[in-house]
């Protein structure tokens, strides 16, 4: 019986607790930090993929992978933009597999607030599927151990009423940008996840298990401190079921085109951010042209660091980035929602 309610009790804390996928580079998930956060960058196309690889010194890996991509185009007399974005993530953790798979649409109205277009507020929607499940013959039930020793071919009394469901997730975000001058900028957000609070329950006796709003609180900041470098913050800050989080730091760029005969973007950055009471985060990125690649380790100062050795898991992002022949010329002319990194 203690194996059954070990388990169990897995099953029902990860679908009560419901916490949504937490990335250590953040910032290069921006439809997850806050559908608004959509089409907030300099260019009119970017598709990231990312994959993070999560407690492996102590226990099964947790991994997790996600891609977006974001469309940015003016609408209208092309002082206004629509972003139009698709977030696609898959997550597994433990040894029962629990796997959930997200397909979330999103759409982001910037409008300008004055006629200089360096001012935008952005309304955005998020919504899409659901589907979360777990291998049941991954689990070790009681009734399965014969004389102290376990073996997946006993047999057992205990079944599941299912081990997969679907709902659907909506979300929806508000971010307000403006330039600070030529060579800085900044956005502050706020959004809320699963406003809809979808019914999350495994199983049919509790139907009422649902996943908690999340609120989240946004901010990024970059400028130029010379010619050719530049320092980027970021912050996040996230309540949901009684848990909070608090997640920032700060990158310093170098532009590297300043040594080669290119006009092409070149630059290095390396930082750190520090999330609240659970790790420091070492970061390297890289950009090379029109993709730039991320590395981030998490360095486990919990109170799961002696069990850990203080190690908690990488990150590695790519991504892609560019402008479009989508603007007319008055557009070309124009400045849009912007931030520069």
């Amino acid at each position: 019986m203690k194996k059954i309610l070990i388990y169990l009790f897995v099953l029902i804390a990860l679908q009560t607790q419901a916490q949504d996928f937490t990335f250590s580079q953040f910032y290069e998930k921006p439809l997850l930090r806050n559908p608004a956060l959509a089409g907030v960058f300099d260019g009119d196309l970017r598709a990231t993929g990312i994959f993070r690889n999560q407690w492996q010194s102590i226990t099964v890996p947790f991994q997790t992978s996600a891609a977006s991509i974001e469309v940015k185009f003016p609408i209208g007399s092309a002082n206004d933009y629509l972003t139009v974005g698709m977030q696609m993530t898959n997550d597994v953790a433990g040894d029962i597999k629990l796997k959930r798979t997200q397909f979330l649409p999103v759409i982001n109205f910037h409008k300008s607030l004055n006629e200089d277009y360096n001012s935008y507020l952005s309304l955005a929607f998020m919504a899409g599927n659901v589907n979360s499940q777990f291998d049941a013959t991954k689990m070790q039930l009681n009734d399965q151990f014969v004389n102290g020793s376990f073996s997946p071919n006993n047999p057992t009394m205990q079944s599941f009423n299912r081990t997969g469901i679907n709902y659907w997730d909506l979300g929806a975000g508000l971010v307000y940008s403006m330039d600070l001058g030529e060579n800085a900028s900044m956005y502050l957000g706020a959004s809320l996840f699963h406003f809809n609070k979808p019914k999350v329950g495994f199983f049919t006796n509790n139907e009422e298990t649902t996943l908690g709003n999340k609120f989240t609180l946004n901010a990024g900041l970059t400028t130029t401190t010379s010619d050719y470098n530049r320092l980027v913050f970021f912050a996040d800050y996230y309540a949901q079921n009684g848990n909070r989080q608090f997640l920032g730091g700060a990158l310093y760029g170098m532009d590297l085109k300043q040594h080669y005969d290119s006009d092409d973007k070149i630059a290095l950055y390396l930082g750190g951010f520090y999330r609240w009471n659970d790790a420091f985060i070492p970061i390297v990125k890289l950009d090379m042209y029109k993709l730039s690649f991320g590395l981030s380790y998490d360095v486990n100062v919990s109170q799961l660091k002696t069990a850990s050795q203080w190690r908690g898991g990488f990150e590695l992002v790519v991504s892609y980035k560019t402008q479009l022949r989508i603007r007319n010329a008055g557009a070309e002319k124009m400045r849009c929602v912007d931030f520069k990194f």
